[in-house]
């Protein structure tokens, strides 16, 4: 249909116009957040190292492309789908540190794009949503800038959420069917926040079907989520992953430590806690929280309208985060919510505030000093990563452990000062581990390094922090673990473990006994111990 017959039927040329510029400007604006989002966190995803959370799928991924999988072969209480994803990266990009950053990077781009794509579907304007979108993407994922739980977690609750609102605003039961597959996969990345949000989305859709009821909607919600547990069943078994195995290490163990984090983390519910320590983030959505309230106070009935539910679902959505980051160990992470907030607070400021152009002028600004703000205070000082405080410019390139690290700047909290000597270490290390040719197991910080061996290298757990990433003695796990631990030994035939400082023997401390092992230092922080002939291990 020409330009000029779209014209008649549809309106005014200044619409028609504006029709016109929005429909080829929108690929090129998603092009542009493509290379932005992508490009930023390939920048950042090679500076800087803080082992433990940044090889945290590097090593997992490799297992699973080399038939290895969580919960069978090593205890995973976190993640199974991220080892999986990542994977994925491997086999189409290669084993190499550029292909692990293009998986955050990627992710970068998906949530970037879902909310200009959600913003747009709203009626903001394109320029706006291309504006929220590209401050979204300086400090979404580039905060750690590779593979992270709780980003993606995160990422897919966002998009969970966006789906449940588009549900509700476009009338499309495809976003029904959606919400509860991409809360599904942001569970099976990290139980939370996706647990919180599914909390969130089960909460407000009562409250719209109550006053809006469609049976349609309903069945597309249990169809969406009949199929996330179908593919996650199908995983299991294709990979023969025992259920059992999932749920003791997925779901109870995580359930133990989440207990004694609120009580320890989270309370007592003190304002300054709340409020004070993310009150940027209460600013973005103070004009959804007036909004709300006016609406209501003007007339109650507000409660059965669309933009209630809506409205309800963002303003839980920003304190089920901020309850998440209470209660995770992680430096602060959730000030992505800003620009995404503000986003919404624009569409609802157009609908009913007044004096528009001076309250635009406030979210618009508010976006871009908190944006340059967190930048600064947490991208560009890799505070995620703990190097605020260790200057950058003395990482050197982490080539020289092997090229598949070309162009990783490496600097670590273990040797802020001579990174040198830490590579020396840890090269040396691999050289002899990689000349042992018996059955070994090796629990690291450093979780690259099966990557690098010629042969299988095995892994009891995903990492070794005790009570955290497994059992420790006092757990009413333990057993369970310890259980675990020795089928694993005994199933690949182990011969040797090899430690790599700050870990040392406590990955079997309480699990075998000192007449067992034989322990000798074979440099600074690589520690031998030879498997003896004992009951314990028959």
């Amino acid at each position: 249909m020409y330009w000029s017959q779209v014209r008649v039927l549809a309106g005014p040329p200044s619409i028609m116009k504006k029709i016109k510029n929005q429909y080829f400007l929108k690929p090129i604006y998603i092009l542009i957040l493509f290379i932005f989002a992508v490009s930023i966190n390939q920048y950042y995803g090679f500076i800087g190292v803080f082992p433990i959370d940044t090889f945290l799928f590097y090593d997992t991924g490799y297992r699973v492309l080399n038939g290895l999988f969580p919960f069978k072969d090593y205890w995973s209480p976190t993640s199974p789908l991220i080892d999986f994803i990542q994977a994925g990266f491997f086999k189409l990009f290669g084993i190499s540190w550029f292909s692990y950053v293009l998986h955050a990077s990627i992710f970068n781009f998906i949530l970037v794009f879902a909310t200009f794509y959600t913003l747009e579907k709203l009626k903001l304007n394109i320029h706006l949503c291309l504006y929220y979108s590209l401050l979204l993407g300086v400090i979404a994922y580039p905060v750690s800038g590779v593979p992270f739980n709780d980003h993606h977690s995160s990422i897919l609750s966002i998009i969970g959420i966006f789906c449940f609102i588009l549900s509700i605003s476009t009338k499309l039961n495809i976003y029904w069917f959606l919400t509860p597959i991409f809360i599904g996969f942001a569970f099976i990345c990290k139980q939370t926040p996706a647990g919180y949000i599914g909390v969130v989305i089960f909460i407000s859709s009562i409250i719209y079907l109550i006053f809006n009821f469609n049976l349609k909607n309903i069945l597309f919600l249990l169809f969406g989520s009949l199929l996330t547990v179908i593919i996650s069943f199908l995983l299991m078994y294709i990979n023969k992953i025992s259920f059992l195995n999932f749920y003791e290490q997925y779901i109870l163990f995580p359930m133990s430590l989440g207990d004694t984090r609120i009580q320890n983390f989270l309370f007592p519910l003190e304002f300054k806690r709340i409020f004070l320590r993310f009150k940027l983030i209460h600013l973005s959505q103070l004009v959804l929280i007036i909004f709300i309230i006016k609406s209501i106070l003007k007339d109650l009935n507000f409660i059965k309208k669309e933009d209630f539910s809506i409205l309800i679902s963002l303003i839980l959505t920003s304190f089920a985060f901020i309850v998440h980051q209470l209660l995770t160990l992680n430096q602060i992470f959730i000030f992505f919510l800003i620009p995404i907030l503000l986003g919404f607070s624009h569409i609802y400021l157009f609908k009913n505030l007044a004096s528009k152009k001076i309250y635009t002028f406030l979210l618009i600004f508010l976006g871009l000093i908190s944006t340059i703000y967190y930048k600064i205070s947490y991208v560009d000082n890799r505070k995620f990563m703990e190097l605020e405080n260790i200057s950058l410019k003395k990482s050197i390139d982490a080539s020289i452990i092997d090229k598949k690290f070309s162009g990783l700047n490496w600097v670590t909290i273990f040797y802020p000062n001579n990174p040198e000597k830490e590579i020396f270490e840890i090269k040396n290390s691999i050289d002899i581990i990689n000349n042992d040719k018996r059955n070994k197991l090796v629990a690291t910080q450093y979780q690259f390094i099966a990557s690098l061996m010629d042969e299988i290298v095995y892994s009891v757990s995903r990492t070794y922090t005790p009570g955290i990433s497994h059992p420790s003695k006092d757990s009413k796990f333990f057993i369970k673990y310890k259980n675990f631990f020795l089928e694993q030994i005994k199933k690949n035939k182990i011969e040797v473990i090899y430690t790599i400082k700050p870990y040392d023997s406590y990955i079997y401390d309480s699990i075998l006994p000192e007449t067992c092992v034989k322990e000798e230092y074979l440099n600074e922080i690589l520690k031998k111990h030879t498997l003896l002939e004992c009951k314990e291990l028959k």
